[in-house]
């Protein structure tokens, strides 16, 4: 809701209607009930707080404009939309400002007001030296360093450079400028660079939900680090459930709003409520949502092509060995037909072998290049993900290893992916993927598991960590084959997942058959129990009669000699950690290996140990 005073003119707004055309009928109707409104004095201010997070207290109210419950203009939306039409914003502007600073100074609110101008108000009351600002701020004998301006973003801003050159006088004044909804498709970088407000308030869409969404957790940190570049401090709008709570503590956005702190409400109280307290000294650390990892290697061909250029089915063999001369670095080159797409492949080395031999200039000199290329070349497009290019290295006739491949756009030939790019890309985004996640589980890998310690230990509350391990495992895994061995891992990471607890606890997958499960639940020894009985109950399905029968199964050990194993059971080995207990997150995984290798001697397959605890 826009908050302007009444020195602005009418006149000196210009806007388009919200939405369709309105007709005259709906004009009046509009006017007719905004007039109803103003001139009985039916508007009431509601504020909402701004908490900050660092010092546990509220920083900022921002004034609401609202009418009543049961008008037709209740809803703000309606209501500016109404004084929109009937040509009447400013003057609801007007009236909001006077009505938010008198309630706020009558309710001797601590903190400071925030109000909301759209940007030709803002522009109006800031030039001259802010003079129409100053005249409102003595009428109403409020305090200039108690206020911050949100400019909305429904209107353009026409000369950024003005409006930066007039608010130099408003922050000398000490009033603060805030950007509200950043994010929201209308705003405007360069408005944030050039402006330099105090505060920007970012979009609720990123907020709502980031617990769980990996892409708004990176919006968010990006835009995290823009605040820290421009001296600017984040606000985190719409914030209603814990976990969002959770991430912005966990990320350093010091200030946030949302039903989840408080509603808007006409009467607001002058401090943080006692459970929101209570959510904000809660110790937990939250299980950030990750995106692949590997995405920023590389995602399609598009980033592997070469411009190479290509020959024409008309170009002979002659002229196609100076194309190779000319070019040492040509591997390969692609033919194409007039409309440039691709109709074969030449590699260079098995083309100047055969042009070398005795003769062969002279009998096929002349001849079509065509008869010297692969028919069948491997064509994909540029936009093909780069995991599609393993079924190219895994596949029985390997000559894409040795020609490369032909990448095409819109089925027009782009350029070539040569060999030894083809074998890079997907070696470098195996191995990124393994360090992050499992690409049998897709469960984070070794990197991720050390930095969720690593914000463990900064928080420095209590939380247990669970070393997971098959036992006999490998005799499985030779006797059934790795087919059925990655079935078993798949329903290992399955179980630990299904009895952890998702806001709270971190299941890793270290390699193999070991898995790491990080508990902040404090029912944590429950759930390690249920993780090793019910894998293996379930477990017994995935031997065949004869071993299920027998308890036990045929094998060889390390050494070649054939030997009985009993069956693969889950072990595991946990280490409780307390606050400054522990030095480091590599401590921590040592204690836990140590507690597993612990626990396969146990009976029951279990073994608990304090962390930095000596074991015998």
């Amino acid at each position: 809701m826009s908050l302007v005073a009444s020195w602005i003119p009418e006149r000196s707004i210009e806007r388009l209607p919200v939405g369709a055309s309105a007709t005259e009928p709906a004009i009046a109707l509009a006017t007719d009930a905004l007039g109803e409104l103003l001139d009985k004095d039916l508007l009431t201010v509601h504020f909402q707080p701004i908490a900050d997070l660092a010092e546990r207290r509220v920083a900022l109210y921002e004034a609401l404009m609202r009418g009543p419950g049961s008008h037709p203009l209740a809803r703000p939306d309606a209501l500016l939309e109404a004084a929109t039409r009937s040509g009447r914003r400013s003057l609801l502007e007007q009236h909001a400002v006077r009505c938010a600073m008198r309630a706020f100074v009558a309710q001797a609110l601590p903190g400071r007001l925030a109000v909301n101008l759209s940007a030709s108000v803002l522009q109006a009351l800031v030039a001259d030296s802010a003079t129409k600002l100053k005249a409102l701020l003595r009428r109403e004998g409020f305090d200039p360093t108690r206020l911050v301006i949100e400019l909305t973003e429904d209107e353009r801003v026409e000369d950024i450079d003005r409006l930066a050159g007039d608010l130099g006088t408003v922050r000398q004044m000490g009033v603060g400028l805030a950007i509200d909804d950043f994010g929201d498709g209308r705003s405007s970088l360069r408005l944030w660079a050039q402006l330099e407000p105090a505060f920007v308030k970012l979009d609720r869409y990123f907020v709502q939900g980031v617990h769980r969404d990996p892409r708004k957790l990176e919006v968010l940190r990006a835009v995290l680090r823009l605040a820290e570049a421009f001296n600017t401090a984040l606000v985190g709008e719409g914030v209603e459930l814990p976990g969002e709570l959770a991430v912005m503590q966990e990320l350093g956005v010091r200030f946030i709003q949302g039903y989840l702190c408080s509603m808007p409400v006409t009467q607001p109280a002058p401090r943080l409520a006692d459970d929101f307290i209570r959510l904000l000294e809660v110790r937990t650390v939250p299980v950030m949502p990750s995106l692949d990892p590997s995405a920023g290697i590389a995602n399609s061909l598009m980033q592997l092509v070469r411009i190479v250029p290509t020959v024409d089915v008309a170009t002979d063999a002659a002229a196609l060995a100076e194309v190779f001369h000319a070019r040492e670095s040509l591997y390969a080159v692609a033919v194409v037909d007039e409309h440039q797409v691709p109709v074969g492949l030449i590699n260079r080395e098995s083309f100047l072998d055969q042009y070398a031999r005795p003769y062969f200039r002279e009998l096929f000199g002349r001849r079509s290049c065509t008869r010297f290329m692969d028919p069948q070349p491997r064509i994909m497009d540029c936009e093909t993900p780069i995991d599609r290019l393993t079924e190219v290295l895994t596949q029985a006739n390997q000559r894409y290893l040795r020609d490369g491949l032909i990448v095409t756009r819109a089925g027009s030939y782009l350029g070539l992916v040569s060999p030894d790019d083809l074998v890079r890309s997907v070696t470098e985004r195996r191995i990124e993927s393994a360090r992050h996640a499992n690409p049998l589980t897709c469960l984070p890998g070794n990197i991720p598991i050390t930095e969720h310690l690593r914000r463990l230990i900064r928080r420095g509350g209590q939380f247990a960590v669970a070393y997971c391990d098959l036992s006999n495992f490998k005799p499985y895994n030779d006797l059934y084959g790795y087919w059925r061995g990655d079935e078993m891992i798949i329903l290992a990471s399955r179980i630990l997942i299904e009895e952890a607890d998702p806001a709270l606890d971190f299941i890793g997958h270290v390699g193999g058959d070991d898995f790491i499960a990080i508990f902040q639940s404090e029912d944590w020894l429950r759930r390690c129990l249920m993780m090793r009985d019910t894998f293996n109950r379930r477990a017994l399905g995935l031997f065949d009669a004869a071993e299920r029968d027998s308890g036990c199964m045929v094998g060889e050990d390390r050494r070649g000699n054939a030997m009985s194993f009993p069956l693969t059971r889950m072990v595991i080995g946990a280490v409780k950690v307390v606050p400054g207990q522990v030095r480091s997150a590599e401590s921590i995984a040592s204690d836990a290996a140590r507690a597993k290798q612990r626990a396969k001697s146990a009976p029951d397959g279990f073994h608990v140990m304090a962390a930095d605890e000596q074991i015998p």
